[in-house]
C-alpha cells in the first residue's frame, strides 16, 4: 500500500500508539550513570540561545506555528474555567501557571530544534517523535512534577486568597482587581502571592531547565537529568535567574493580547532553552 503523509489526527493516532510500546522502559537502567559535564553560562549565551530559537522558528514557522496554536486554545479553555462561578480569584494564578508547565508544553520543539541542528528533516509531525523515545516515560514523570506543582500553586493561591480577601468568594474580574489594588487586604494578597508563586517557579526552573532537553538528547536516568539540572542552575545563579526573568517576561507579553502571541513567544522561547541546554551541558 503506498505511503500517505496522513493528517494531523492520523499523525497523533500513530504517535501515540508507537509510544506505548516503549512503556517497559521505565525500568531499564539507562546508559549513561555518570553526570553529564556542565559548562559555566554568560550573560551572552542567553543572547545566543535567542537568536537561535528565533532563527528555528523563522525556518519553520509554518509548521511551529500550526502546532502553538494549541497552546492559547488550552489557556482558553483553563481561563474560562476560571472565571466560571466562584473561580475567578483564580484567573490570574492559572495566567502565570504558563511558565510551571512550560518547559513541557516546549518538548516538541526541542525535538525539531534537535532534528534541525542534526540536519535532519523537519515538519509539524517531527513533534510527536517525542513520543516514540525511549526515554518517553522519564519524561512524563518529570513532566507530572511540573503538573503537581501547578496544581499546588493553584491551591495555595486560593488559600492565600481566603486568608486575605476573606472565604467568600468575587463574582467578577472587575471586583477583584478593585480589591486587590485598593485594599491592605488586596496589597497583602500580591505580595505572599508573588513571593509563594517566585518560590515554586525557582524549583521548577531548577528542576527543569536543561533536564526535558537532556532526556531527549541522551539516556540518561531520571535523577541524573535533574541532577545535572539543578546543578547548571546552582553553578550559574545570575545567568539562570535572568533567564527566569527572560521567560516570565514573554510569557507575560505573549499572555496580554489574548493570549495569541504565545503562538510566537512559546515557540521561540521552546527553541532558546534547547539552545540553552546545548550551551550549558557539555
Amino acid at each position: 500500500m503506498p505511503k500517505t503523509i496522513g493528517n494531523p489526527l492520523s499523525w497523533t493516532m500513530g504517535a501515540l500508539g508507537s509510544a506505548a510500546g516503549y512503556a517497559t522502559v521505565v525500568a531499564a537502567p539507562a546508559r549513561e550513570h555518570a553526570s553529564p559535564v556542565t559548562r559555566r553560562l554568560t550573560m551572552a549565551d542567553l543572547t545566543a540561545a535567542l537568536r537561535k530559537g528565533w532563527e528555528d522558528l523563522a525556518a519553520m514557522r509554518s509548521d511551529v506555528m500550526f502546532a502553538c496554536m494549541l497552546y492559547p486554545l488550552m489557556g482558553a479553555v483553563l481561563l474560562g474555567l476560571a472565571t466560571q462561578g466562584s473561580l475567578t480569584h483564580l484567573m490570574f494564578p492559572v495566567l502565570s501557571g504558563f511558565a510551571l508547565v512550560g518547559p513541557v508544553a516546549g518538548l516538541g520543539l526541542y525535538e525539531l530544534s534537535r532534528r534541525r541542528e542534526a540536519g535532519m528533516e523537519v515538519s509539524w509531525a517531527a513533534m510527536f517523535d517525542v513520543l516514540r523515545s525511549p526515554r518517553f516515560p522519564r519524561i512524563v514523570m518529570l513532566a507530572l512534577f511540573n503538573a503537581v506543582i501547578f496544581i499546588v500553586w493553584l491551591l495555595l493561591a486560593d488559600m492565600i486568597h481566603a486568608a486575605t480577601l476573606g472565604p467568600e468568594r468575587v463574582q467578577s474580574l472587575g471586583a477583584l482587581l478593585a480589591e486587590a489594588v485598593s485594599t491592605p487586604a488586596g496589597w497583602a494578597m500580591i505580595l505572599v502571592g508573588t513571593g509563594v508563586g517566585f518560590l515554586l517557579a525557582l524549583a521548577v526552573l531548577a528542576v527543569s531547565v536543561v533536564s526535558f532537553p537532556l532526556l531527549l538528547d541522551r539516556d540518561v536516568s531520571l535523577p541524573v537529568a535533574v541532577a545535572t539540572s539543578v546543578r547548571v542552575a546552582r553553578e550559574n545563579p545570575m545567568v539562570i535567574a535572568a533567564w527566569g526573568l527572560i521567560v516570565a517576561g514573554l510569557l507575560a507579553v505573549g499572555i496580554l493580547p489574548a493570549l495569541i502571541g504565545l503562538v510566537v513567544v512559546l515557540p521561540v522561547l521552546g527553541h532558546a532553552t534547547w539552545h540553552l541546554y546545548r550551551a550549558a551541558v557539555a
